[in-house]
């Protein structure tokens, strides 16, 4: 799972800064227009595709009943979810970086990269999670998988919209921090909010979802 994780950043990496540069090139196709579409698609599959990853080890563990062992060992149930959670948390904030860095589209400044990374590795910990709350099993862990899928698709989508039409799809995490993409490539005059609103609410928002889907599934896990 661990190498997994390092191809990802660097594969959504390659495909910005190479990939697409060869396609714009044969097919006419304006990378600089569509910054803010692709810089977002890029820096969301890292979130995705790690809570895809970790949510599938946490059923492999219940699956081979090892949280059941945990719980009687000195180390507790929260201690061993957290240092699970807060790696592959880090994992992903440094993936999140390295593909925004890397890919080179948008020229985002240093500091917004980190602020942005930070805001969307948020999300990973969610994804997994939920997908432990609502599958038995690592067949109905991936139908949730694909479902969850909507989380990466629907932000880009909100990036049409430049009124309050995009709040319709702030109920998803990701939506937070693709708009904040927009937002540094653009401008705030792009968009219906501003950089730090963005932020502020995005990150006030994804703490309190990942509180309570943490708590759902310990009650989920305990049952």
């Amino acid at each position: 799972m661990m190498r997994v994780m390092l191809f990802y950043p660097l594969l959504f990496g390659v495909i910005g800064r190479y990939l697409l540069p060869l396609i714009a090139t044969t097919n006419n196709f304006n990378i600089t227009a569509n910054a803010d579409f692709i810089v977002t698609a890029l820096t969301l599959m890292s979130p995705a595709a790690f809570g895809a990853l970790i949510g599938f080890s946490i059923l492999d563990d219940r699956d081979d009943h090892i949280i059941d062992s945990i719980k009687v060992t000195p180390l507790t149930f929260n201690q061993f979810m957290s240092f699970r959670l807060i790696v592959v948390w880090l994992f992903t904030f440094v993936a999140c970086i390295f593909t925004m860095w890397f890919s080179g589209i948008g020229n985002i400044l240093w500091k917004d990269i980190v602020v942005i990374s930070f805001l969307a590795s948020l999300g990973t910990p969610m994804t997994g999670l939920l997908i432990n709350i609502f599958a038995q099993n690592k067949i109905e862990g991936f139908a949730i998988m694909k479902l969850l899928g909507t989380i990466v698709i629907l932000p880009v989508i909100a990036l049409f919209f430049t009124d309050a039409k995009e709040l319709f799809f702030a109920i998803f995490p990701s939506f937070w921090p693709a708009k904040m993409i927009s937002s540094v490539i653009w401008g705030d005059a792009k968009v219906f909010l501003n950089y730090n609103l963005y932020f502020g609410i995005g990150l006030a928002y994804v703490i309190v979802a990942n509180i309570l889907i943490y708590i759902k599934f310990i009650r989920k896990v305990a049952e």
